[in-house]
């Protein structure tokens, strides 16, 4: 317990650090910090959890090993070819993109498919329909600022899986109306909100206050997400025994 304790501090004084580093205008020490937030998670996780999903454990590595990996590139020499950029920007964000597929099918495989096309058809279309309104939103946003063909494709697939992330909590939020799934549903409404922040401040205005922001809704999602964590799952409402995750 103590040790759990002393982790989550860790967590916490990184945000702290982080937001006082990022106000006094000290991006890349705030850079560090933030880099440092979803690793300790990740062995919170590891060292704590008895129940561990192998899933939603992938999906910790993952995000953890793009953020680390940000702060080993950000410390290599100055490269003029800017290769080094490119590989930072396609690696980095493929991770996050398994990352958050990973989550999408932890999910999904707890849901009966059948069950949520024949019982939430409305809910889908409305989701399917809002998706495509913000898709295009967001590519109207990011589209001026995009070089290659190929960064369209990724950013593209960026944010179709973020949202897909999103409706796939909402529907299993709708499916099983419990706590876990509830926690689910709102660490993925506060990593869709993250993503937004994060696309304001790298295409719109560098302020400090979009960087905050974003961090602070990514730190409340992963949150969200390591309490549902030690939450047993209800099958559903006919079935009133708990299975593990």
């Amino acid at each position: 317990m103590y040790k759990s304790k002393v982790l989550v501090g860790l967590v916490l004084l990184c945000y702290v650090l982080f937001t006082v580093f990022e106000f006094s205008g000290h991006e890349m020490v705030s850079y560090y910090f933030h880099s440092a937030i979803v690793p300790l998670i990740t062995v919170l996780y590891l060292l704590f959890i008895k129940r561990k999903s192998k899933l939603f454990l992938l999906f910790l590595i993952f995000y953890s090993v793009s953020d680390l990996l940000g702060v080993v590139i950000a410390n290599l020499p100055y490269d003029e070819s800017q290769n080094l950029y490119n590989f930072e920007y396609y690696v980095c964000n493929g991770l996050y993109i398994l990352a958050y597929i990973v989550l999408v099918v932890k999910i999904a495989s707890s849901l009966n498919l059948m069950h949520v096309v024949k019982y939430f058809k409305i809910h889908i279309l409305v989701l399917s329909v809002l998706n495509i309104y913000l898709l295009y939103v967001l590519h109207a946003i990011i589209d001026p600022n995009l070089v290659f063909e190929s960064d369209y494709y990724l950013e593209l697939t960026y944010n179709i899986v973020v949202l897909v992330l999103l409706s796939v909590a909402l529907l299993n939020y709708f499916y099983r109306d419990n706590k876990k799934s509830f926690y689910l549903f709102l660490g993925a409404l506060c990593i869709v909100f993250s993503e937004v922040m994060d696309i304001a401040y790298i295409y719109v205005a560098q302020r400090c206050f979009l960087n905050f922001l974003g961090t602070t809704l990514a730190l409340g999602a992963f949150y969200f997400f390591y309490q549902q964590s030690k939450i047993l799952n209800v099958v559903n409402n006919e079935e009133r025994y708990l299975v593990a995750d």
